[in-house]
């Protein structure tokens, strides 16, 4: 069966694992024998979270959780494609959760990537090109609306990337959308801190308090 909980009520487990992570008392639920065995008919995950592919930031941990509560999709530089976006609807409209997180974080190589192709001319090469094709979409503004990269900081890039890609999820996806305007769903928007382990919300669609 689906999760009865509400976008808030995700939200709030989200933060209170998150909060556990932070200060070093990890409960570590959901991944004993009897979860393994509990999660061999179907699952039924509180959560979808779509994240970077860094190392440094996997999702189970930083927020606590364990096997069977989170539907994880990662790209580097959570970067968008349609199957990406397919995959997060299978979760929202067949696994019924209630929440959606687009996790960025602080030190991300697709974004300082995407920042020195813009300033610079640096191209990567390869596919590795693709990723930083896609961010470059969400801080392009950002030079036209300051005359160029040099004195902004990527943090506020970083942001603004995470930002620009719950937009898209939400214009993007007629499903994900018509969840959200019923009230069943909601997108957030989080900037992890490396150094603190904090992640910070710094985007909302949808009702999560």
């Amino acid at each position: 069966m689906p999760t009865t909980l509400t976008p808030a009520q995700a939200w709030q487990q989200l933060k209170d694992g998150n909060h556990r992570f932070v200060h070093n008392q990890m409960e570590h639920p959901s991944q004993g024998f009897d979860r393994r065995q509990e999660l061999q008919v179907a699952q039924a995950p509180f959560a979808t979270l779509f994240g970077c592919s860094d190392s440094r930031v996997a999702a189970e941990i930083i927020f606590d959780q364990g096997l069977g509560d989170l539907f994880v999709v990662r790209t580097a530089g959570h970067v968008l494609d349609t199957t990406i976006v397919g995959s997060i609807e299978y979760a929202v409209e067949i696994l019924r959760t209630p929440l959606v997180i687009v996790l960025g974080h602080d030190s991300c190589g697709a974004v300082h990537a995407a920042a020195q192709a813009l300033t610079k001319g640096d191209q990567p090469t390869g596919f590795i090109r693709a990723v930083t094709d896609r961010v470059i979409p969400s801080i392009v503004s950002l030079t036209k609306e300051d005359g160029g990269m040099d004195a902004l900081d990527e943090a506020l890039l970083r942001t603004q990337h995470v930002k620009h890609t719950v937009d898209m999820l939400h214009s993007y996806s007629v499903s994900i959308a018509r969840a959200v305007e019923e009230g069943r769903c909601a997108i957030i928007g989080l900037e992890y801190d490396l150094q603190d382990g904090q992640a910070h919300l710094v985007a909302q669609i949808g009702q999560i308090d």
